[in-house]
């Protein structure tokens, strides 16, 4: 362990800057610039800012030690200096300093094991979606194929192999979103516009009539969003809204889009509140519901909706919540920055 010696505050800002120690004992009384302000100048720098500084100092009053403490030294040591005791302090300091830095890499370890096992999970979903929809589409190729002589066999499997067949290119489309890190790009809009297409959209593209009630908020409101990505957003949560009813459900499926202004962090935001009183979320996935392939419904191709929307509407400053109806079923609650 090497030692170097300066006599004055500039001097030891130089050497530090050419040679980053380990630990600095610095005099608080120095020609020029003394040690409290070294020590502010070093913690004001991100290079330096970690590097243990002891004071020695002549001062024994409280107000010395505590104006050395808050310009960021870590201990003190008076005047007249006990050799045995410097030793102990700096040793002291030394070992903290190696925890810290054994504490940092452990931790660059362990996110770097957490990555590793979020790309391992969602690469195996991904896997097993796509080969789960490919081996649907070579199914319905095959039934086309055996049953060419049959119309209504050939109309059903080319249309059921459709539907997979868009499946994986929304796949594709979600990772493409979510990989990026670049903002969509956004046009002004009017509110109710965006609704009534996103609910026309999801109606058409689903072959469901519409049974949404919708309450609009004021017809003048305008909001910066991505038309194709907010219909994508809100269709989702009407699916799920339309699915969480149990198969064979021969009621009304009852689905209600509410959306008001409202006030939150420090802007003007579009919240949106989409309703069902379907079978609500299952207990088992509740708190892990917008982890990717978390789902709990049966169907190939599923799982990564929330995780995708979630991702959109974070990266513009908004946000989506899920809760219980007190009514029975789910609320997904959907706040977009105006």
């Amino acid at each position: 362990m090497g030692v170097d010696v300066v006599f004055d505050g500039e001097a030891a800002l130089k050497k530090i800057a050419k040679r980053r120690p380990d630990l600095i004992l610095l005099d608080i009384m120095m020609p020029g610039l003394d040690g409290i302000e070294v020590c502010k100048r070093l913690k004001s720098e991100e290079k330096t800012q970690t590097i243990p500084v002891i004071f020695i100092t002549a001062k024994t009053s409280k107000e010395g030690k505590i104006a050395g403490l808050s310009a960021g030294a870590t201990d003190y040591i008076t005047k007249p200096i006990d050799l045995d005791e410097t030793i102990a302090r700096i040793k002291t300091q030394l070992q903290i300093q190696e925890i810290h830095r054994q504490n940092l890499d452990l931790q660059a370890r362990l996110n770097d094991a957490r990555q590793s096992a979020a790309i391992g999970a969602i690469t195996q979903g991904i896997a097993h979606n796509l080969n789960n929809l490919l081996g649907v589409v070579v199914g319905y190729l095959d039934l086309i194929e055996n049953c060419s002589d049959d119309p209504k066999m050939v109309k059903r499997s080319s249309g059921l192999m459709n539907k997979a067949v868009k499946r994986i290119v929304n796949i594709v489309q979600q990772l493409s979103l979510f990989a990026t890190k670049n903002k969509v790009q956004l046009t002004l809009m009017p509110v109710g516009q965006l609704l009534n297409n996103s609910i026309s959209r999801f109606s058409a593209e689903n072959n469901i009539i519409s049974i949404i009630k919708l309450t609009n908020p004021d017809p003048e409101i305008n909001i910066n969003a991505n038309a194709e990505a907010f219909e994508n957003i809100l269709g989702l949560f009407l699916m799920n809204a339309w699915e969480s009813y149990p198969q064979g459900y021969t009621k009304e499926r009852k689905i209600e889009v509410r959306s008001k202004i409202i006030q939150r962090h420090g802007g003007k935001h579009l919240q949106i509140k989409v309703s069902d009183h379907g079978e609500g979320i299952d207990p088992k996935i509740a708190d892990h519901i917008f982890e990717p392939f978390i789902t709990s419904k049966t169907s190939v191709g599923r799982g990564m909706g929330l995780t995708i929307a979630r991702h959109s509407i974070r990266s513009l400053g908004g946000d989506i919540t899920i809760e219980k109806n007190p009514r029975g079923g789910t609320i997904v609650i959907f706040n977009h920055p105006l």
